[in-house]
């Protein structure tokens, strides 16, 4: 392909954040364009931030406030004299409004037309768009004006299972799924409340879920003179609660006759609507026919898992979206795209896996980018940046190329394997585990293999991390015991352990962050001391001390954050710890021996920081166990919090409140012959005789 070497533009402000704003911004730097970034309150010393040429502050943190407003977004254009604007995804890409907003200033909008943002970005409309040319599409319920009573109707009429679906949006962001019409007319609240937050549209369609799909799309590109190519397929069917997980091009099922119907289709789709630009056309493919697909939306905007297909055509599609916008054609044919190789991406989210996805945020302690043969990152983390709850979970993606499907996925798992961030939980252990599924290895994929895998645990901790730990607490207490004498004999400061006659190590007594029961006494023999230990949830193992190092030939690494857990990364993974006080272990045991027994928790406490999106009972009410009482929405997915006994109910949140991860937020008074609230479990380890055993805990 020939490349035009005259810049299509001066200046171009980049107006999203994350992963996607250093992406675009290192096109635009390679382009010799001058690059504007913009930035929230939250996003201040973003990597996007610091990459950019300029930049701009649009707002406070919450997204409706800075990146979801079109005035505050123009007004930084035209103030930095921004030629054009790269909506990268999500926020406002698909936003015919915004788009609307640039023309009107004088700005270049990179992205479609008037005609492709209105038809494709509704789905109801887009659905009747495409059949109407007679693409085959999946039966369901399409119309805006109905209620919630009318459309729970009309999806019985159509029957079931049903998929819920936002009109606006995409992302899987607001999708229920209701197997019968109890679970719809729960689903139907939900999904508008998600739809109304994040896409600021609760208009809900209804389609007929088709059990073992796949989800395969198209990339097409077109200009402004009609001429339109496709690069090729992807296949995204690896997902979780509808949001894409890994992706990977070209997909495995289809043959090369499939490829060009349906690549041909996906074209004949952007023609419809005289698409501009770079989008995708997705589609349903039966895994039992893969000559047969169904239509399902247009995406009008670059995709999240763009690299994948960057990597097997050697296109740069942001170069391609920038030169389309600015009215060049099309730099290459049909004939011109060939397929090399196998990608496969992986996505990296701040979630906790074992704990059901939930979101995770805090401070990044450390961040560590895989290199390697065929990887590829695009990420927007750093060391020390804080990640809230105000944006998407996703951290960054870790992309492998191979000359086949087996080397890339054996090149991502290395990558994985490399990718050190410390300080929140993240999904990387599970997409190693799902990557190394025979199913996936061989290929056979669709949209619910991963809601078919047992659920998720966490991985009990490795001696090396636990020596790690052991040895990152003894070097803190060594330099405390340092420092306490202020210059005095170092030997009485390392004389941690010291007995007449004798010398002993140090021990530690460390518990998995999320297991604080699971207690592992550790010799801590120094800075780079290791340890084989054994643990179990009632009783506190011993731990024999070895050299670091034996999993990782890099060492490990070990960060310890604010509120004092070790996390630590090494060859088998990241754990992160928490250290125990011997003495406050032999009080918490004598308190819970006066309590007597336990019983459920009746306190309700948030499982993560958010937004209380609905309160389903009154202040008072009697409750079951299991009745949903609080839903909590963070980093767009809403979570249910459920009584945990037959009680009376007392409300300590209301709709609107933002609550912190473990924040009471309603009570349950236990109702007459229920365990008393008194007897309730603490978090507090149970002690054993063997603490006796090792009485030099540092």
């Amino acid at each position: 392909m020939a490349t035009i070497a005259a810049r299509p533009f001066e200046r171009v402000l980049v107006a999203n954040r994350g992963e996607i704003a250093v992406r675009v911004i290192r096109t635009l730097r390679r382009l010799g364009i001058r690059s504007i970034a913009v930035y929230s309150d939250a996003d201040a010393d973003a990597p996007h931030v610091r990459l950019a040429d300029e930049a701009v502050r649009i707002g406070p943190a919450p997204a409706a406030q800075s990146y979801l407003d079109p005035e505050r977004l123009v007004a930084a254009a035209l103030e930095t004299g921004a030629q054009a604007v790269h909506p990268g995804y999500g926020f406002l890409s698909e936003h015919a409004g915004f788009a609307e907003a640039c023309r009107d200033a004088g700005i270049v909008f990179i992205g479609p037309g008037d005609e492709a943002l209105a038809v494709m970005g509704d789905k109801i409309r887009a659905k009747r768009h495409v059949a109407a040319s007679g693409v085959p599409v999946v039966p369901g319920v399409s119309d805006p004006d109905l209620d919630d009573e009318a459309l729970l109707a009309a999806g019985e009429q159509v029957g079931f299972p049903l998929l819920v679906k936002p009109s606006a949006g995409g992302g899987g962001k607001g999708m229920q799924i209701a197997r019968d019409a109890a679970e719809l007319a729960e689903a139907i609240p939900a999904a508008r409340r998600v739809a109304r937050t994040s896409f600021g549209d609760d208009t809900l369609l209804l389609e007929r879920l088709i059990e073992r799909p796949r989800h395969i799309e198209v990339q097409v590109l077109a200009d402004a003179a009609g001429a339109v190519i496709h690069l090729g397929e992807r296949e995204c069917s690896l997902q979780r609660r509808h949001q894409k997980v890994v992706e990977e091009a070209p997909s495995p099922l289809l043959d090369e006759a499939t490829r060009e119907r349906i690549g041909r289709a996906a074209c004949d789709a952007a023609r419809s609507v005289a698409y501009l630009g770079a989008g995708t056309v997705e589609f349903l493919v039966s895994d039992a026919a893969p000559d047969e697909f169904f239509f399902i939306e247009m995406n009008t905007r670059l995709q999240v898992e763009h690299p994948v297909t960057e990597l097997v055509t050697g296109v740069d599609l942001v170069e391609q979206q920038l030169r389309i916008a600015a009215g060049e054609p099309l730099g290459l044919a049909q004939h011109d795209v060939r397929l090399t190789g196998h990608a496969i991406e992986a996505r990296v989210y701040a979630e906790s896996p074992e704990r059901g996805f939930l979101p995770s945020t805090g401070e990044v302690l450390a961040w560590r980018a895989p290199t390697g043969e065929g990887v590829r990152v695009d990420a927007g983390i750093r060391s020390g940046q804080l990640i809230t709850a105000d944006y998407d979970p996703m951290l960054a993606k870790v992309i492998a190329h191979g000359d086949d499907r087996a080397q890339a996925l054996d090149r991502l798992d290395a990558a994985l394997a490399g990718t050190v961030v410390l300080g929140i939980d993240t999904n990387v252990a599970f997409v190693r585990r799902l990557i190394a599924e025979p199913a996936v290895r061989a290929g056979s994929l669709d949209t619910n293999l991963i809601d078919r895998m047992p659920v998720p645990s966490a991985e009990p901790p490795r001696p090396g991390q636990l020596a790690a730990a052991a040895a990152a607490v003894s070097a803190e207490a060594a330099r405390d015991r340092r420092a306490g004498l202020e210059g005095g004999p170092s030997t009485w400061a390392d004389a941690a352990g010291w007995r007449v006659g004798a010398h002993r190590a140090p021990t530690v007594l460390l518990a998995p962050r999320d297991e604080p029961d699971a207690i592992v006494v550790v010799e801590a023999a120094g800075h780079d001391a290791a340890a084989t230990a054994t643990a179990t949830t009632t009783t506190i193992a011993t731990a024999t001390a070895h050299r670091a190092g034996a999993d990782d030939a890099a060492g490990p690494t070990v960060r310890v954050a604010a509120d004092g857990t070790i996390w630590v990364h090494d060859a088998s993974g990241t754990a992160a710890f928490v250290r125990h006080d011997r003495r406050d272990l032999a009080e918490a045991r004598r308190a819970s021996a006066e309590r007597g027994g336990v019983a459920a928790n009746p306190e309700l406490r948030a499982p993560m920081p958010g937004t209380v999106t609905a309160v389903f009972v009154a202040d008072g009410d009697l409750v079951e166990e299991g009745t949903p009482v609080i839903a909590i929405e963070a980093m767009k997915m809403e979570h249910r919090i459920t009584a945990t006994t037959a009680g009376t109910v007392r409300l300590a949140a209301s709709v609107g409140d933002l609550v912190s991860r473990d924040q009471p937020v309603a009570r349950i008074e236990p109702a007459e012959g229920t365990p008393d609230a008194a007897s309730a479990p603490t978090n507090a380890p149970h002690a054993s005789h063997q603490e006796q055993e090792h009485p030099n805990a540092v």
